[in-house]
């Protein structure tokens, strides 16, 4: 059903694209040069549509760009904190290791199944805190 709907999407859009581009064709000029606008030394003639296209993948790209390097405080903390999950995962192991061989080690019950917990079985997403 999933990729029913990406491919009725894509068929869309491309049926999109194709009467866009049908509709405007006609050539236009953008100039580059904000002291000539008579003649410009730095000019482009293309169709308008393929203007258009250009100017919102760029724009779609800037974004992207932007949203990306913003997130990257969030990406540098997530980081750090696998790296210490890891750690504590391995220092947890080296002490359960050494508890085995001092023959202290007991096993922790399990939580109740059906994701509850506690002797009132509340729900988790209903607890608060």
């Amino acid at each position: 059903m999933r990729k029913f709907f990406g491919a009725a999407l894509v068929i869309s859009l491309g049926v999109i694209f194709v009467v866009f581009a049908v509709a405007n064709r006609h050539l236009v000029t953008v100039s580059f040069d904000p002291f000539n606008s008579v003649d410009p030394s730095l000019k482009v003639t293309s169709p308008l549509f393929l203007v258009i296209i250009a100017t919102t993948a760029i724009g779609v790209v800037a974004g992207g760009t932007a949203s990306w390097l913003g997130q990257r405080r969030w990406r540098r903390a997530a980081r750090r904190f696998e790296a210490d999950a890891r750690q504590a995962r391995a220092q947890l192991a080296d002490l359960r290791a050494s508890a085995i061989q001092r023959g202290k080690y007991r096993s922790v019950p399990a939580l109740p199944p059906g994701g509850t917990y506690g002797a009132s079985e509340r729900d988790k997403q209903v607890a608060t805190l």
